[in-house]
């Protein structure tokens, strides 16, 4: 019913930005809100960042003033822009959409900081 897919990870040294993209489809009218998650090897998944269609933003402690996540029309991209980049940052980001009952994820994207 919603598809969704994450684009933009990769390599990047501490310090450095990364820009996270994840486009949806299907029943997008049935989505209340779209957000961000993460989950590194060994840990369990974690929330990063949500949005809703009105725009309000929360984000998780270990990324509030570093990571912004934003969307287009109906936060449709939405995408987690990621400043100050540190080690403890990598993960396997995934796009998560929420409609009350279900949650959807994409395939993930690889998000390593290392120098």
């Amino acid at each position: 019913q919603v598809q969704l897919e994450e684009s933009g990870g990769g390599l990047v040294q501490p310090g450095g930005s990364l820009r996270l993209s994840c486009v949806a489809s299907g029943s997008i009218f049935s989505i209340k809100h779209m957000g961000w998650y993460r989950q590194a090897p060994g840990k369990e998944r974690e929330l990063v960042a949500v949005i809703t269609s009105g725009g309000s933003r929360n984000y998780a402690d270990s990324v509030k003033g570093r990571f912004t996540i934003s969307g287009d029309n109906a936060e449709n991209p939405v995408y987690l822009q990621m400043n100050s980049l540190k080690p403890e940052d990598s993960a396997v980001y995934f796009c998560n959409a929420d409609d009350g009952l279900f949650a959807f994820w994409g395939q993930g994207t690889q998000v390593t900081v290392s120098s």
